[in-house]
């Protein structure tokens, strides 16, 4: 149920408040922008960056600062206009329109003196029946009805395309339950003071219903204790990208054998999950010690457990007291924010979490012309092109799994802006004036939505990510790319401007996630979608060979003293920005040579091709809070923004050929050292 907007990006950093001094992205490059006291061969991200970011701190309320951030903030101040308007005109809406149920919405988040009149009854009875758990039966009880009311318990419980035949959507229950970022933070010295922030973050939190103060640190430990054991079942990240740890399709009746305390079949029921032959059990290694702490775990460590998850899924929504301990640690400790959002902006993460692609449908009328979707089109066309051209004249690939290749190229499917088909809201209840009732009603519809389509055909239409969200992303089950209408917009694409900017813009967008089909995991999958291999062995290898050696590069960007990012974690992303910005210089090149003028023509004194390079590291620039940038490192696929300026670059001779970079330089890798894959 709760919605907290704190997800690693899909692609990036960070956007910009149209009401402070912080600037916003303009399509257009301003050169005054570069520090041209540094060296752009040896200090590329500096030489673009360097200006803006000293000119731009962070905002007291975001943890880090960028291109991305301060699209994003634009976006989020045109849905506040649409969720205030929708808000003041609930009575004239038609009833039961998304109109009037996000005006209703918005309204009962943005009544602060009704939550906290309410202060924490709105979780009485979920306390009260925790109170009552006796044994094991009770507990596994309590977790099946807990989903059934769309609030997850103890692991994570999803529809998704079936890996091995990605037409059919199947029931998946993979590990989770953790408070904090990853199992790593249970076990290393690093997160040492991280644990003990947190131990104390559960008894403030218990104490504010009513917990005495010992024993609330009572069960703090017990809650810490109980969740190192599932952390030492559990995989970290890196693990996680391997699409053998995320599937394991069982029958009900092997389930039941890795979990005798939980019936499966009886859980299904309760969701009202349409499962018959089977799901994926996907790490059979954390149910089974799911199932023995249901067996030798006291019912008193289960309820303090869920007492303090039940709490802490509901602080967000309710009174000031809850609201502040939930920043405290979550925010600050974490990730180093120095004050809580804007109340407008916490109440729009609820109208987003609960109907953020009912919201896309309004935002989309109000910002998004069919022009830019034609555009965008048109550049995803050309990308398409070059990205074909660089697999088929690849010269480590052998022509079987070049076909493979290409077909899995053929059945690519963009997706621009918005969907075609709208979701339907019918049913969904929201009432006035009942903030809490209402996000718990938004969760359960939309629990109950992704539960009726497990087993019933994939929707190929539909969309998982909403049309306000500056990102993008690739779905391998669908092999689709996906660029919502939010990242369509400057610095990423601007139709008024040159082509280099667009290119090194949006253009290096959509082909890094087309570069996501042919990454080290996207790569496993075939042009159906399905897990399957569709390369020969020889070419496995030399594939693997020089993802390595990119991953290698990576390790050694030191982001924090002493703490470097992970080649293997970043692999698929750092893969998607070498492949996707070769294919836009290349489609840059087959534009300008239909104007050879423009290709000879220098804008502000710059070619092309430095454009282009340019644009893209402009893309990249932020600063970010040493704690989050610590939690990303442990935790994001992406690495860190200032490496991913200068990553692909790097390794890429019409970079050093653009600037008259030479052997040595730091943007110049060459012979070994240079990584090419697609």
């Amino acid at each position: 149920m709760k919605y907290r907007m704190m997800k690693p990006l899909a692609l990036a950093v960070g956007l910009a408040m149209a009401t402070s001094a912080l600037a916003a992205p303009s399509g257009a490059f301003d050169v005054k922008e570069l520090d041209t006291n540094k060296d752009v061969c040896n200090d590329f991200n500096g030489f673009v960056n360097a200006k803006w970011l000293a000119a731009n701190p962070i905002p007291a309320d975001r943890t880090r600062w960028g291109s991305f951030d301060a699209l994003r903030e634009d976006s989020l101040n045109a849905q506040h206009t649409i969720v205030e308007n929708a808000a003041k005109n609930v009575a004239s809406a038609k009833p039961g329109s998304i109109e009037q149920k996000i005006g209703y919405l918005y309204a009962s988040g943005m009544n602060e003196d009704a939550i906290e009149k309410a202060g924490f009854d709105p979780i009485k009875p979920e306390l009260a029946r925790i109170a009552a758990l006796k044994n094991s039966s009770d507990i596994a009880a309590y977790i099946r009805d807990s989903y059934a009311k769309g609030i997850p318990v103890a692991f994570r419980f999803y529809g998704n395309p079936d890996f091995k035949d990605s037409s059919k959507q199947i029931a998946y229950a993979g590990q989770g339950g953790l408070g904090l970022p990853t199992a790593d933070y249970y076990s290393k010295p690093d997160f040492e003071k991280i644990r003990t922030a947190y131990v104390a973050h559960i008894a403030r939190t218990l104490q504010l219903v009513g917990v005495s103060e010992a024993d609330a640190q009572a069960q703090a430990k017990a809650v810490m204790a109980f969740e190192t054991r599932l952390a030492s079942a559990s995989l970290v990240p890196t693990e996680l990208r391997q699409p053998e740890n995320r599937y394991h399709y069982v029958s009900i009746a092997d389930a039941d054998k890795v979990t005798p305390h939980f019936d499966w079949a009886a859980f299904f029921k309760a969701q009202g999950a349409d499962v018959k032959d089977g799901f994926s059990l996907s790490q059979p290694k954390f149910f089974a010690e799911f199932d023995k702490m249901l067996g030798d775990v006291p019912a008193s460590d289960w309820q303090a457990y869920l007492r303090f998850h039940a709490i802490d899924e509901a602080s967000p929504y309710l009174s000031k007291a809850f609201q502040q301990e939930d920043f405290a640690f979550n925010a600050q400790t974490l990730n180093g924010q120095k004050e809580m959002k804007a109340r407008w902006k916490r109440t729009l993460d609820a109208v987003e979490g609960g109907m953020g692609m009912a919201l896309g449908q309004l935002y989309v009328a109000e910002t998004f012309s069919p022009e830019s979707k034609s555009r965008a089109l048109e550049l995803v066309n050309n990308l398409r092109a070059a990205y074909k051209t660089r697999i088929e004249n690849l010269p480590w690939m052998s022509e079987a799994t070049k076909q493979k290749a290409l077909e899995k190229w053929a059945s690519f499917t963009p997706k621009i802006g918005y969907p075609d088909k709208w979701r339907d809201w019918t049913g969904l209840t929201i009432k006035q004036g009942d903030y809490f009732a209402n996000v718990e009603a938004a969760a359960k519809f939309n629990y109950d939505y992704m539960v009726g389509k497990i087993g019933k055909p994939v929707d190929r239409t539909e969309w998982g990510m909403t049309p306000q969200t500056v990102n993008a992303y690739y779905n391998a089950q669908k092999n689709e790319i996906v660029f919502p209408a939010a990242i369509l917009q400057p610095p990423f694409f601007d139709a008024k401007v040159d082509d280099a900017l667009n290119y090194g813009g949006i253009g290096a967008v959509i082909g890094h996630e087309m570069g996501h089909g042919y990454d080290d995991q996207g790569s496993k999958f075939d042009a159906q979608g399905n897990n399957a291999n569709w390369w020969t062995d020889e070419d496995r290898k030399a594939f693997e060979a020089r993802t390595d050696k990119l991953a290698d590069q990576f390790n050694h960007y030191e982001a924090l003293p002493g703490k470097f990012v992970n080649g293997k974690l970043t692999m698929g992303e750092n893969i998607g920005d070498l492949g996707g910005l070769n294919a836009a210089y290349d489609a840059l090149q087959m534009a300008l040579a239909k104007n050879p003028k423009e290709a000879k023509s220098k804008i502000d004194g710059y070619t092309q091709e430095q454009r282009f390079f340019l644009n893209w590291g402009r893309v990249w620039r932020g600063n970010i809070r040493p704690e989050a940038q610590l939690t990303l490192l442990n935790t994001d696929p992406h690495a860190p923004a200032q490496f991913r300026a200068i990553g692909a670059p790097s390794n890429m001779p019409a970079f050093a050929q653009a600037f008259q970079c030479k052997p040595g330089d730091k943007m110049v890798r060459d012979g070994e050292k240079q990584v090419k894959i697609w």
